[in-house]
């Protein structure tokens, strides 16, 4: 994965750019490589998942402080607003973002796919080198440029992320909903799959509940409803994060314009591009492309469900 680097003291610092995690949401990305500290609270419609192979890090995220050290593996949902404060001199990570498609395709126990959309983290320490090798192999096959190579690691990644259910995890920094989550099952995870197929492939266009239903072949109140109790958001919700993960790339591009951003993402215009940023971000679309160019730190981040 790409990222673009500036220079704060000593340490890089992550910044969001087109060619990153931000401007693809609809794409499964693999990294490798030493966690950069973020200058701001960043955002994403993937589940994130890291392995820390060496070293710790610290994350804030949800209103919570995690800290990973060696051997430690976690999952998230990339939708919350999340910063990585520290990282030690020595640390290297190594993960994947999943679009919800490929997340709600694993056989995961069935209360985590909902807890962990509505802000809880799992966290796991039953890794071991092996590990080491794999998540190290998968980063290779990805940027292979082997078509074959490349869905040989997305399967093996899948795996080896649904094995969690097989040993000892918790679920920690439970959101303000986790505790209430529905139980989803299999055949609501494939309906979900299959929406999120569709936006994927649609949120810039002007599509709404009854395309992304019939789409699935289901009614669209009964799709709203499977939706919101597997993700914890609206179908709406869920388009207009893909719009504004898009968008938040597209400001840091040296010749942005607001509206043009805003028209480009998918939105039907300024205002509502404006009100949905404020939303996840606590600020316009300027100030967030203003805080982020000089190295600013967001004042909040909260996702209206």
């Amino acid at each position: 994965m790409n990222r673009a680097e500036s220079k704060m003291g000593e340490r890089a610092i992550y910044q969001p750019g087109a060619s990153s995690v931000e401007g693809l949401p609809t794409a499964l990305q693999m990294f490798h490589n030493h966690p950069p500290i973020m200058a701001m609270p960043h955002w994403h419609a993937q589940v994130e998942v890291n392995y820390i192979m060496r070293g710790s890090v610290h994350y804030r995220m949800n209103e919570h402080d995690i800290r990973l050290n060696a051997g430690d593996m976690c999952l998230f949902w990339g939708g919350q607003p999340h910063q990585m404060t520290e990282s030690s001199d020595d640390a290297i990570y190594a993960g994947a973002h999943l679009p919800l498609v490929h997340f709600f395709r694993m056989r995961l126990p069935e209360n985590v796919p909902s807890q962990l959309m509505q802000g809880a983290i799992l966290v796991t320490s039953a890794t071991d080198g092996a590990d080491n090798e794999n998540f190290a192999r998968w980063y290779r096959y990805a940027r292979s440029g082997d078509p074959a190579k490349a869905e040989h690691a997305v399967n093996e990644l899948l795996l080896r992320i649904e094995r969690v259910g097989f040993d000892p995890y918790q679920m920690v920094a439970h959101g303000r909903n986790a505790a209430s989550a529905e139980v989803s099952n299999q055949q609501s995870s494939r309906l979900v799959a299959r929406i999120c197929d569709f936006i994927a492939g649609n949120f810039l266009h002007d599509i709404g509940s009854i395309d992304i239903a019939a789409s699935a072949g289901v009614h669209p109140k009964y799709a709203m409803n499977v939706f919101k109790k597997s993700t914890g958001m609206t179908l709406n919700n869920y388009v207009s994060l893909l719009r504004l993960s898009y968008a938040q790339a597209m400001l840091l591009r040296e010749e942005a314009n607001v509206l043009q951003v805003a028209m480009d993402s998918g939105f039907g215009s300024l205002s509502a591009f404006n009100k949905s940023f404020r939303n996840i971000a606590g600020m316009s679309p300027s100030d967030f492309r203003r805080d982020m160019r000089s190295g600013g730190q967001l004042t909040s981040g909260i996702i209206g469900a």
